[in-house]
């Protein structure tokens, strides 16, 4: 997985954790009913129109997955089918979560790119292609987190290499 191919869809600054996976806005549902309506406070029908586009990746602002370790918020954005989050910076806690899980994320200038604009992320180089007509460098990833990414997360990554010996 080198290329991240996908419509962009923006969120602000500070998206905490409990904007779009707490189950306490809906006791007793589960992660797929959560991914219903993840995010629906900032963007009401955030999630349809993520579904409508069969996925997509999300461009936000400084700070975003603040506030929480849950892994659930990794689990309803990929039931999201969201291909990739890109963003200024991250809660230290939600980036490793997102590698953890196999979530390409990547920190770069986001104030370029509109919302619905098609995106092209090569993962090897940090570049993030906008509609072919702009190009935004990303902070790029060491080649063992993005060997995590490509293998869906860091237990099948480990089941795989325990001993972290591999060829990038």
């Amino acid at each position: 997985m080198n290329n991240i191919i996908g419509q962009a869809f923006k969120l602000g600054d500070d998206v905490n954790t409990d904007i779009n996976c707490s189950s306490k806005y809906a006791p007793g549902k589960d992660s797929q009913f959560i991914s219903t309506i993840a995010f629906e406070q900032l963007s009401p029908g955030f999630s349809q129109r993520l579904k409508q586009a069969q996925g997509g990746i999300i461009v936000a602002g400084e700070h975003f997955g603040i506030n929480s370790s849950r892994e659930q918020a990794i689990a309803v954005l990929h039931l999201m089918q969201v291909r990739c989050i890109l963003a200024p910076s991250f809660g230290r806690q939600f980036f490793r979560n997102a590698i953890n899980n196999g979530l390409a994320i990547l920190e770069c200038d986001t104030s370029q790119i509109l919302d619905g604009a098609e995106l092209n992320i090569d993962l090897q180089t940090g570049l993030v292609h906008i509609e072919s007509k702009q190009t935004i460098q990303a902070t790029l990833l060491p080649k063992e987190v993005l060997k995590i990414i490509s293998m869906g997360g860091l237990i099948p990554f480990l089941n795989q290499h325990p001993d972290w010996n591999f060829q990038a």
